[in-house]
This record gives C-alpha cells, sequence and structure tokens, in this order.
C-alpha cells in the first residue's frame, strides 16, 4: 500500500489516513458476517500487518482485529516487542486485546469508535489509565469515529433484521 509520504508528516493526516486502512478491514469483515473491526499495524508509516475480526470464521473468541494484527506484526518483524509499532483500529480494544498491547510492548495506539459493552479505555473499563509496571502505550482516540460507529450500527441494523427483531 502506497500513501503520500508528505501528508505523512502531518500527524492528524497521518492517522487518518491509516484509520482509513483499518475501515477497509473492517468493511471486509462487515462482507463476512463478521463484527466489523478492522486495523492496521505500522512501522516508519508503512503497514506490516493487517487483521480484521474473524471470531465466527474461526470459532475463536479471541480471533479479535487487534489481535490477529499483533500476531501478524510480530511475525513480520521477527520481534514480539513491537516497541516501535502503532496500532490503528477501528473500535475501542477490550481488555483482552488491550492486555495484548500491554505485553507487546505497543507504542501507540489509535482507535475510532467507543465500544460501549467491552471498551478498555475508558467505556466500560480504563485499563490505560493505571500505571503498568513495565510498559505504557501512548493513546488517541476518536479519529474516523463516525465512520467506524456508522458501519458497525450499519452492522448490528443488518443482524437485527435478519433474524426478525
Amino acid at each position: 500500500m502506497t500513501l503520500d509520504l508528505q501528508k505523512l508528516s502531518d500527524p492528524s493526516l497521518r492517522d487518518a489516513a491509516f484509520m482509513r486502512e483499518a475501515l477497509k478491514e473492517a468493511r471486509r469483515a462487515f462482507d463476512e458476517d463478521e463484527v466489523p473491526v478492522g486495523a492496521v499495524l505500522v512501522v516508519d508509516n508503512k503497514i506490516v500487518a493487517r487483521g480484521r475480526n474473524q471470531v465466527e470464521l474461526l470459532s475463536d473468541a479471541t480471533a479479535h482485529a487487534e489481535m490477529l494484527c499483533l500476531s501478524a506484526g510480530a511475525a513480520h518483524v521477527e520481534n514480539w516487542r513491537l516497541s516501535d509499532a502503532t496500532l490503528y483500529c477501528t473500535l475501542e480494544p477490550c481488555s483482552m486485546c488491550a492486555g495484548a498491547m500491554f505485553v507487546s510492548r505497543l507504542k501507540r495506539l489509535v482507535w475510532a469508535a467507543p465500544d460501549l459493552r467491552v471498551g478498555a479505555n475508558g467505556s466500560w473499563v480504563d485499563l490505560f489509565s493505571e500505571k503498568h509496571p513495565i510498559h505504557e502505550v501512548e493513546i488517541a482516540s476518536g479519529i474516523l469515529q463516525e465512520e467506524a460507529a456508522d458501519l458497525m450500527r450499519s452492522f448490528f441494523q443488518k443482524q437485527r433484521k435478519r433474524h426478525g427483531e
């Protein structure tokens, strides 16, 4: 994937550009009847891994976009420590994914829409506000929030119609 590197020098434009890539993954999940969450992992302004929810496909409650993306990214950089990486995700991470970010030493997290049910950055609990003994993750939130939230709403409306609710 190629992005205009001049635009990437502006942090807000860079965050929006990479979040659009995460939204592409979320749309793929939507098309596969998965909860539409997507993620991309970026190192040195390059996407090194992509992930989308695959919970239904894999029959695995841990197959969240973030988890799959972190695993793929660690394999790509051949190091479980992702201390130079930024994860862009279309939804506020849950506590499982937040824990994976801490132990993988993720440098930065950028997320779009809040997850009122299980969000671990303040919507349900805020694991990131706690002083972690070995690592701190930089966080930006609300990047392309409406696009991500609209996709989520559309998905659940489609599901309710499908199930006659």
